[in-house]
């Protein structure tokens, strides 16, 4: 199945030295958006993202519910995964202008799909309860493979079901696998982040201790590892913390569900003695931000000082008093290391009235430098560039 995109580049207005702000357009964007919950326009996002001076976003293709991103530049396309369907779609670039052509469906009857990956020729999906893989090289190889499931034995459990994945430097596949709860004390594979060995496909425990990494990458000076991890539900408008962690190396604990985030200690296990010495995250955001995909940037199309620092996809909260959230931010890092300090990169999602008309959700870098940013509430791919 095919789907034929297009896509208006827009003018873009600069307000100032500072960051471009979101026009004082909220009537319009009540009255074109239904309160800024439907369908945004090309000339819209612009309106309504604030980006550093420089910076533009603009549509880059329709995919509903858009989640994971994975780009393949020698297929000139981007694979999108998906938590509640059961469809791969890929974004083709069939001319490399970096303008999509094509929206078209590459896999279907899957167990929510959000984990993907790409190596050697082969499609990776850590589905709900399995991992697979379709053989390439081709996006109708793919279309007509059969699946070969590699592992079979993932918690089955819809509760932070779906998984996210990534190939490591060492070339272990490695998948979040959340605790299948808000607290609770995990089992087996639950609360990890696993690697599979890329010869017997079988897991490993990496990273223990872990409530529902969402988003995962390895510093592309260092290899190592770092992950986002949500916050405990129901501790209060402002705890505990979300969390990006540093994953040095494997068999470290990340507190869960003795702590609910952060230093932050849930009231189930107050009294109890922890197993372990736990590992705090580098950086804490804000509490029920929801923060998601993280990708380190390592284009030539940004200004030199973001190379080697972290994008991370903030979904925005669900059940705080005062929204937060629903933005994408910069991670700061110094000679391979988090400095702990994070800025907004692009924001506007959430409006002053409360009211979110996008939920970010994955971000992935283009060979060309540009920022790909997937939002599953307006069923969007954006595409962010810079120019002097």
């Amino acid at each position: 199945m095919e789907q034929r995109v297009s896509v208006i580049t827009p003018g873009v207005r600069d307000l100032g030295a500072g960051m471009r702000r979101p026009l004082p357009l909220i009537l319009a964007c009540l009255i074109l958006l239904g309160g800024c919950t439907r369908q945004a326009t090309a000339q819209s996002i612009n309106d309504m993202v604030s980006l550093p001076p420089g910076f533009e976003i603009e549509i880059y293709a329709r995919v509903q519910e858009a989640r994971t991103l994975v780009a393949v530049p020698e297929l000139n396309a981007v694979f999108v995964g998906h938590r509640r369907g059961s469809s791969i779609h890929a974004i083709v670039d069939h001319d490399r202008d970096y303008r999509a052509d094509i929206v078209r469906v590459v896999k279907t009857d899957l167990k929510s799909p959000n984990g993907i990956a790409w190596k050697d020729g082969y499609l990776y999906v850590a589905e709900q309860h399995r991992l697979v893989r379709f053989k390439g090289p081709t996006l109708d190889d793919i279309r007509d493979a059969e699946a070969e499931v590699l592992f079979d034995a993932l918690p089955d459990d819809s509760w932070h079901g779906w998984r996210y994945a990534r190939f490591g430097p060492d070339g272990g596949l490695f998948v979040a696998v959340g605790a299948p709860c808000n607290i609770c004390e995990t089992n087996g594979l639950e609360g990890t982040i696993v690697r599979f060995d890329p010869v017997t496909w079988q897991p490993e425990i990496y990273a223990a201790g872990v409530r529902n990494s969402v988003g995962l990458d390895f510093h592309p000076a260092t290899g190592e590892l770092y992950f986002t991890d949500n916050g405990a539900d129901n501790m209060g408008d402002d705890s505990p913390p979300d969390e990006l962690n540093h994953a040095a190396g494997p068999g470290r604990w990340f507190g869960f569900p003795w702590f609910g985030g952060g230093d932050h200690r849930t009231d189930e296990f107050e009294d109890a003695p922890l197993p372990r010495e736990a590992t705090f995250p580098v950086v804490a955001f804000g509490a029920h931000v929801a923060s998601l995909g993280i990708r380190f940037y390592e284009g030539g199309m940004f200004p030199a000082d973001y190379t080697g620092d972290a994008f991370v996809a903030q979904h925005g909260s669900w059940n705080r008093t005062i929204p937060d959230g629903y933005r994408v931010v910069r991670i700061r890092f110094e000679n391979g290391r988090a400095t702990g300090d994070y800025e907004f990169f692009a924001d506007g999602f959430l409006q002053s009235n409360g009211a979110a008309w996008g939920r970010p959700v994955d971000v992935q870098p283009l060979d060309d430098g540009s920022l790909l940013v997937s939002d599953d509430r307006q069923g969007a791919v954006y595409r962010i560039t810079y120019a002097e």
